[in-house]
């Protein structure tokens, strides 16, 4: 079933309201749900220490804010869906109802600040952002952005071998527009860096979810799947990696 809005496609919020009791089920818990979280976590791990104060922004189920708490940080998250919140605050997550918009809001400030998994592909504007980001990230400080790909090989390969070719190329333009009308932005890696100029430097840039297929498609034999992630592992960091993927990790450090 399609879902109906009473917002605006620009306000995705009840959208995600929508989509929040079976979030879990189509990403979070799929094979490439796991592959590709734990493909972010193995390169934002390392980046935080014992009693770190982290930013969840956009925090869904709070999957993410769980396990950097399980590290020993502090964890704020938030989210502008009041059932994604719902569910994360049932979870044990201390979650907060806002809109990325409003984020200048928060009056705390973060070694670490992150947005994972497609959040700010919601938002037209990324410059838009900077200045309130940068308020956010303490000196030495890191934001890590997650964001869908403008060009996923999977994506494009499976909907062009069903004839779907508006599908296979919805990426490519940098604007479509999904299911329930949703407006979703795909900024290139240059628009991405030139948004958070002065004030960020890139660190990490990383292909998230290039050999392992996208949740869509039908779940694949462990073992495959298992040589599929450790690929994803070896070249994300390659120009070819960071180009086909579903995802895209970009880590900047706050100066």
């Amino acid at each position: 079933m399609r879902p109906i809005f009473l917002t605006s496609p620009d306000h995705p919020a009840a959208y995600f309201d929508w989509l929040a009791p079976r979030y879990d089920d189509v990403w979070t818990n799929t094979q490439a749900g796991r592959s590709q979280r734990d493909s972010v976590w193995r390169h934002i791990d390392p980046l935080i220490q014992q009693g770190d104060r982290v930013l969840d922004v956009g925090c869904g189920t709070g999957e993410d804010a769980l396990h950097f708490s399980r590290l020993g940080a502090d964890v704020l998250a938030v989210d502008a869906s009041s059932e994604m919140v719902r569910v994360a605050r049932a979870r044990g997550v201390n979650a907060r109802l806002l809109r990325i918009e409003r984020i200048r809001e928060i009056n705390s400030t973060y070694e670490l600040v992150l947005s994972n998994f497609g959040v700010l592909n919601c938002i037209r504007d990324l410059w838009t952002l900077r200045e309130p980001l940068a308020g956010l990230v303490r000196p030495r400080g890191y934001l890590a952005i997650c964001l869908m790909s403008r060009f996923c090989l999977w994506e494009s390969l499976h909907y062009a071998l069903r004839g779907q070719l508006r599908k296979a190329s919805r990426r490519w333009h940098g604007k479509s527009t999904v299911s329930g009308g949703l407006r979703v932005y795909y900024p290139s890696a240059t628009e991405v860096q030139n948004a958070l100029l002065p004030g960020f430097s890139l660190v990490i840039d990383v292909g998230i979810g290039i050999a392992v297929p996208p949740s869509f498609a039908k779940p694949m034999p462990a073992r495959l799947f298992n040589n599929l992630a450790r690929l994803d592992a070896r070249i994300g960091a390659s120009k070819l990696g960071r180009t086909i993927g579903d995802h895209r990790l970009f880590v900047f450090r706050r100066s």
